[in-house]
């Protein structure tokens, strides 16, 4: 399958998001992960999918000096979509707080955008999951985030813990792209690049 179709490819992950990781090993895919930080900053007039676009081109910025003929660079960006405006990583748990209240009883999109680079080509490719949650009390809340600690997570939440289970009524879209990529464009993308080269 696709891993044999790249066995002549380095695959090179730029996260550190344990549960990309995991994503890439369910896929049979052999990856090495390099981290390089990046300030995620942009432009203030970008919104949805140009925000994550931008981010995960940004990301991939600090690897273009020593990046090799077989190398395929995966950077990637996920933000909440709420009431015209991003929301990122909470900063403490009162923040937290915050973000989960703001998406109780409410619909929001989760926005994920990846860059894949290689040394001559870059393509970017982005999906939109639409999650909704139940009106949720403030000790529901209270008691995600005190036991939880969703602090590296966009929106404060994750939707396969607790949270996930008790709070979201419905989803339109991929499950995956809100636990933290989107393995079906993943796939598709690589196997895109392997077919051109």
């Amino acid at each position: 399958m696709l891993n044999d179709k790249l066995k002549d490819f380095n695959i090179i992950l730029a996260s550190a998001s344990p549960r990309r990781h995991t994503f890439l090993k369910e896929m049979n895919l052999d990856f090495e992960i390099q981290l390089k930080p990046v300030e995620e900053i942009y432009p203030q007039n970008l919104k949805r999918e140009d925000i994550t676009d931008f981010l995960a081109k940004l990301k991939a910025e600090p690897f273009l000096d020593n990046l090799q003929n077989n190398d395929i660079l995966i950077t990637s960006d996920t933000i909440v979509w709420l009431d015209n405006k991003a929301i990122g990583k909470p900063k403490d748990e009162e923040d937290a707080f915050k973000m989960i209240k703001s998406l109780s009883n409410t619909s929001h999109e989760v926005v994920t955008s990846i860059c894949f680079t290689q040394k001559t080509e870059l393509r970017i490719v982005n999906t939109i999951t639409k999650v909704t949650f139940k009106a949720l009390t403030d000790e529901e809340i209270k008691y995600y985030v005190n036991t939880y600690k969703p602090l590296d997570k966009a929106g404060a939440y994750g939707i396969q813990e607790w949270i996930g289970a008790i709070a979201i009524t419905s989803i339109e879209g991929s499950y995956n792209n809100v636990v933290g990529l989107p393995t079906h464009l993943v796939y598709e993308t690589l196997n895109t690049i392997v077919d051109h080269n």
